[in-house]
């Protein structure tokens, strides 16, 4: 079943239950994510691009289940995401959580940091995410 939608810029969505086609369109928003970072996601990938921890890869923007991720290292199952000032609201928050109990659920350890911690503080950020890759 496909339905279509137009939005009041008169983009038109796809909206269907064929399971296939959804993978597709993810795998669409998730290289359009890539080609459009925020600051501080552009920030993180310059720190973590090309195994410069502990020689593991990090992808960026990658479809996982129904979720599209800010960064993986799948070797080490490990998920860092980057949290603008949209996760502070409450909505968002919620969703969050369930978002993080869905990819654990998966076998994943999710770590946050706020956007200005990935700008400031990055040595902490690093740090804190080399704790949890093996060595």
């Amino acid at each position: 079943m496909n339905d279509e939608e137009k939005t009041e810029s008169g983009h038109r969505h796809a909206f269907t239950t064929d399971a296939q086609r959804w993978l597709t369109h993810l795998k669409d928003f998730s290289r359009d994510n890539r080609k459009q970072p925020t600051e501080a996601e552009n920030h993180l990938w310059q720190l973590l691009r090309g195994g410069t921890l502990n020689g593991l890869r990090f992808r960026r923007q990658h479809a996982i289940g129904q979720f599209i991720v800010d960064f993986v290292c799948l070797k080490a199952w490990l998920i860092v995401e980057a949290d603008g000032e949209i996760h502070n609201e409450a909505s968002q928050a919620e969703y969050d959580t369930g978002r993080t109990y869905g990819l654990q659920q998966l076998g994943f350890t999710v770590i946050r940091f706020t956007n200005h911690q990935i700008l400031h503080q990055s040595q902490q950020v690093l740090n804190t995410i080399q704790q949890h890759l093996p060595a």
